[in-house]
């Protein structure tokens, strides 16, 4: 056992991209946003939802990147703040009328707190010691919510129904376009707010504790208080993204947070490329549009060709798609030559 875990100490805490490699080229990124800008406009009302659900869990694979991809520190609980967002604005929404647009930054603060007060116990584990502390906060949180006590602001084991919101100002538009829209600005701004952070003097700070958390204390860096830190921007983002969530999807139920969506937010992140940021949105339309694909090729076996999909990914891409981006750019570069 003690080899083991000189094993664990000793390795890298996880493999991601360096700093300069961490967000889309301007040209890219303006490309992309292009496409999201205009996909309302030829997709039927039912793929704009399921875009839009891509765009609040690309929120929260980003949140997840910056913990895991930032500092190197795994979690398999941000199911958990995901939930307590989400809770969090349907509670404000429909027991105490606050407008639905202003709950999403008081869902943020409130998952931050979480995020800071859970980050510094966990500051004593590391690698799968801290990975099963964050497992068992996913596992316990729907059981949480369920409580008798808390029945009276979640509902219980029936959750809540939120209205869903129309356009404001009067815009022509209808409420499934008006929440894709909301969901790409909020997503657009957390991505240029998560690039800035990890291009900036705490960025560095975390990727010097990602990479060599002893040489980041020989260089004075306050391992502590970024480790924190990256917990609670990492937690308020989630939070951030349920909240989201439950505006989207107009209910909330505990067993809609398990811990199979704390693998799905992981798993996207890993498909993504962990620490490429704009690898969250690749995950994200991993989790939402796989399942589905599988469950066309086979509705008996879906478990079982989503499975196979995986694999095929992690052999053929083991960084995810920040790979496949990284050869495509080569493949650019030599023709530009030529």
């Amino acid at each position: 056992m003690s080899a083991l875990q000189d094993l664990v100490s000793d390795a890298p805490a996880v493999a991601a991209v360096p700093r300069q490699n961490i967000a889309l080229g301007r040209l890219a990124a303006i490309v992309v946003v292009l496409l999201l800008l205009g996909a309302p406009l030829l997709l039927t009302s039912f793929i704009v939802f399921q875009i839009t659900m891509v765009l609040i869990y690309t929120i929260a694979i980003l949140g997840l990147n910056i913990l895991t991809g930032g500092s190197g520190q795994f979690s398999l609980g941000h199911s958990a703040f995901y939930a307590l967002g989400a809770y969090t604005s349907a509670i404000l929404i429909e027991h105490f009328g606050v407008n639905y647009a202003l709950t999403l930054p008081l869902a943020g603060v409130i998952c931050f707190g979480f995020g800071v007060l859970f980050g510094l116990p966990a500051l004593r584990l590391s690698g799968v010691y801290l990975a099963l502390a964050t497992f068992a906060l996913a596992t316990a949180m729907p059981q949480l919510l369920k409580l008798g006590i808390f029945e009276t602001w979640t509902g219980g084991v029936q959750g809540l129904v939120v209205t869903k919101p129309d356009a404001p100002f009067g815009l022509p538009i209808g409420q499934d376009v008006w929440l894709y829209y909301l969901a790409l600005g909020i997503a657009m701004a957390i991505y240029a707010f998560a690039v800035n952070l990890l291009q900036s003097r705490s960025g560095r700070a975390l990727m010097a504790i990602r990479d060599n958390e002893i040489a980041a204390v020989a260089m004075g860096v306050d391992v502590a208080l970024y480790k924190t830190l990256a917990f609670g921007i990492s937690a308020g983002i989630t939070g951030v993204a349920g909240g989201l969530s439950t505006i989207a999807v107009q209910f909330v139920a505990p067993d809609s947070y398990t811990i199979q969506l704390a693998i799905a937010l992981f798993l996207g992140m890993v498909v993504g490329g962990v620490g490429w940021l704009p690898g969250s949105l690749v995950g994200a339309s991993f989790i939402v549009f796989v399942p589905n694909i599988a469950e066309g090729i086979s509705k008996g076996l879906s478990g079982a060709v989503f499975g196979v999909i995986l694999i095929l990914i992690i052999f053929l891409l083991p960084h995810g798609a920040q790979q496949l981006a990284t050869l495509a750019q080569r493949h650019i570069d030599r023709l530009r030559r030529k």
